[in-house]
């Protein structure tokens, strides 16, 4: 209930200690300035890590044929195994029903593209219509490589946002001919990847047409597959590895590899790399969520102080209240009405400072593992809510002392 007698009150306690108020403000506001900067901070970690997984899909499995190391069944140890349409047939065939996206690339770096009088050295990637969504790439202009392509063996082609750039200017490539190594393939489509420019240095063609025209027979370099989306992460996880193991035994049976060569078959397994990621990030803001909780306790512990000072100097006042019939309890909601008013307004004033620093700064900082540091909304009203607890714990002790004092020993009090 508004009662404009205490607000009086606490505004000529704080106008009679103007310095005394202002530093504990200070203390106050400088832990939730250094709280808020160190959230935005992880926050920008945080991003950080996320963009780097922008460049392929999340929980993507990659597969990939190596050199062994052991000899077996009558073979040398040094092959390099290469796979081939087949094994990609194979896996769909024995762990289809677990699959989301699945795919097989044959791709070759050192191609020259050729359009008009404009030229350059890229990569070409032979892919089927899913390769879209494992590179997370996304289509700005025309359309990607589909099922048709694939089947009748096309000769066209999805470049980069950047080779259009290099080759067409500001022209619309589409329906334009381009030349791949000496072969001529019709745009049908511009993408652009948020991987970096090392993943917009490449070319998109179906893989059918790909084994076809460059002589590779049924050569892929690559399979990469992810699964189902599970309830849990650690589901996630188990599968993942399960999925790998089986995949990868089922593999070395297939190109004569000992079971217990680890490097026959190469496979990635991000799923359980996210989570390494995302455990990091998680460490280190909790690191910092410490820090600035500790430092918050540091201004609390000071306006503690200061209100153990505030009912000292008080005490005869006190006990004249409380001869006159004040009770404990509004004894104490005087003494912490004053101390939250005090952290309140202080940890406010610290928490614009540090939101507008960081909107200040944040957008200026170039950094591949640190972007858009930002403290969202409900991080704000959780320090906000700290803010009250944290004036109520600094004036409780001090007031619980007042509204203990005896209105006999408070007079006497000098």
């Amino acid at each position: 209930m508004f009662n404009i007698e205490r607000w009086q009150e606490i505004f000529e306690a704080i106008s009679k200690n103007k310095l005394r108020t202002f530093l504990t403000g200070v203390s106050v506001a400088s832990g939730i300035f250094i709280l808020v900067i160190l959230l935005g901070v992880g926050k920008g970690l945080q991003n950080g890590i996320e963009k780097q997984f922008e460049r392929d899909a999340v929980g993507s499995i990659y597969v990939w044929g190596g050199a062994t190391a052991k000899a077996y069944k009558g073979l040398n140890p040094g092959r390099k195994i290469q796979f081939r349409n087949s094994d990609y047939d194979l896996s769909l065939k024995k762990y289809g029903d677990l699959m989301d996206i699945k795919g097989s690339t044959y791709s070759s770096w050192g191609a020259t593209i050729v359009y008009g009088k404009e030229s350059g050295v890229y990569e070409y990637r032979g892919v089927n219509p899913d390769g879209l969504l494992i590179e997370n790439a996304t289509v700005i202009e025309g359309r990607y490589i589909n099922n048709n392509d694939v089947a009748n063996n096309e000769k066209v082609t999805v470049i980069s946002e950047k080779i259009k750039s290099d080759l067409f200017k500001d022209q619309s490539p589409i329906g334009k001919q381009i030349a791949v190594n000496g072969i001529s393939f019709k745009v049908v489509g511009v993408f652009t990847d948020p991987g970096g420019e090392w993943d917009q240095k490449r070319i998109f063609i179906p893989l059918s047409t790909t084994q076809r025209v460059y002589g590779v027979g049924d050569k892929i370099n690559n399979m990469f597959y992810t699964l189902k989306k599970k309830d849990s992460y650690k589901e996630a996880v188990e599968e993942a590895n399960r999925f790998t193991d089986n995949l990868g035994q089922l593999l070395k049976s297939k190109n004569g590899v000992a079971p217990d060569d680890m490097s026959g078959i190469g496979m990635n397994n991000s799923v359980t790399e996210v989570k390494k990621f995302y455990d990091l990030n998680l460490y280190i803001r909790l690191f910092f969520w410490w820090v600035g909780i500790c430092t918050i306790i540091a201004g609390v512990v000071g306006v503690s102080n200061i209100m153990m000072i505030i009912v000292k100097e008080r005490t005869k006042e006190i006990g004249i209240r409380k001869a006159l019939g004040a009770s404990p309890i509004s004894i104490i909601g005087m003494i912490l009405h004053e101390s939250i008013f005090i952290t309140t307004i202080s940890g406010f004033v610290g928490l614009l400072t540090g939101l507008a620093l960081l909107e200040l700064i944040g957008p200026h900082v170039q950094s591949e593992y640190f972007v858009d540091p930002k403290v969202d909304f409900t991080v704000a009203v959780s320090t906000l809510i700290i803010l009250v607890i944290a004036g109520a714990l600094a004036g409780f002790v001090p007031a619980y002392r007042a509204a203990k004092i005896k209105p006999i020993v408070a007079l006497r009090d000098e």
